[in-house]
């Protein structure tokens, strides 16, 4: 029954979201996909989270449309998420929902599904609100020389601060929705820095191995592929040609896990 009652409620949300153009038509079936295994395997809890990720980062890449204007030419995707989008976001987290299914009186399967959703809404809060920074972001592995803003791998104050800030807008609810487990602000620092550190590694993917292009036209790089905002068709600069964002992200959320399993196994 409470998988029926997830399978609905995912359908609703995803139909919402698609009449306010959040997600295409893939998008919105893919949503209905990672709802159904959250809200329905998960309950309540569970499916509070991924709405407050969902809520959030869908605001956020609306906000501050005049001062991002232009900066769609760097990214591959609108905001307007696709299937690949939401797969990549939320894949890790739809995993670790799924195993709790398996192992519902475990704890680490909760901290795991916290811990990918704080790492991909650190890595949204980061773009959505990274490129307001005053002036341009450095390259992380060579923090001396400034990018572009948007440019894949360019980091700033504005955007670890707001990566940090994403990622614990999920880690509150997290310890607070914990159910039959008593967790406290142990916990809450843990998930924060797990998602930090994902969004940070998405970055990190973003400067060395992510499918990076240039558009001879604008002379400018790009996510977009095989065409740029002008028409023009892009030629691939660096990094590995099916590392796109799509899979970035869902590595960014992997990581999140990873950090903050380790964290559960070592303190």
């Amino acid at each position: 029954m409470q998988i029926l009652l997830g399978f609905f409620f995912a359908i609703l949300i995803a139909f919402l979201a698609h009449r306010a153009h959040s997600l295409d038509r893939s998008g919105a079936v893919a949503a209905t996909i990672v709802g159904t295994v959250i809200f329905g395997v998960g309950g309540l809890s569970w499916a509070i989270l991924l709405l407050i990720f969902f809520i959030t980062s869908s605001a956020l890449s609306r906000a501050f449309k005049r001062r991002k204007a232009g900066l769609n030419e760097k990214f591959s995707k609108g905001h307007e998420r696709d299937a690949g989008q939401v797969f990549g976001n939320g894949g890790v987290a739809t995993l670790f929902a799924a195993l709790h299914g398996l192992y519902p009186e475990a704890l680490w399967p909760w901290i795991g599904f916290a811990a990918a959703l704080a790492a991909v809404n650190a890595d949204t809060w980061a773009t959505e609100l990274g490129v307001l920074n005053p002036s341009a972001p450095r390259l992380l592995t060579d923090l001396r020389k400034p990018v572009e803003k948007g440019t894949s791998g360019g980091v700033s104050l504005w955007g670890t601060g707001a990566a940090l800030l994403g990622a614990a807008v999920i880690a509150l609810p997290a310890v607070l929705l914990s159910g039959g487990f008593s967790l406290g602000a142990g916990t809450f620092l843990l998930i924060s820095f797990a998602g930090l550190a994902g969004s940070l590694f998405d970055s990190l993917l973003g400067a060395t191995t992510q499918a990076i292009y240039y558009c001879p036209a604008c002379q400018k790089e790009t996510e977009r592929h095989p065409l740029h905002t002008c028409g023009t068709r892009t030629e691939q600069v660096r990094g590995w040609r099916w590392l796109d964002n799509d899979w970035v992200n869902f590595a960014c959320g992997a990581a999140g896990v990873i950090v903050a399993l380790a964290g559960m196994i070592l303190v």
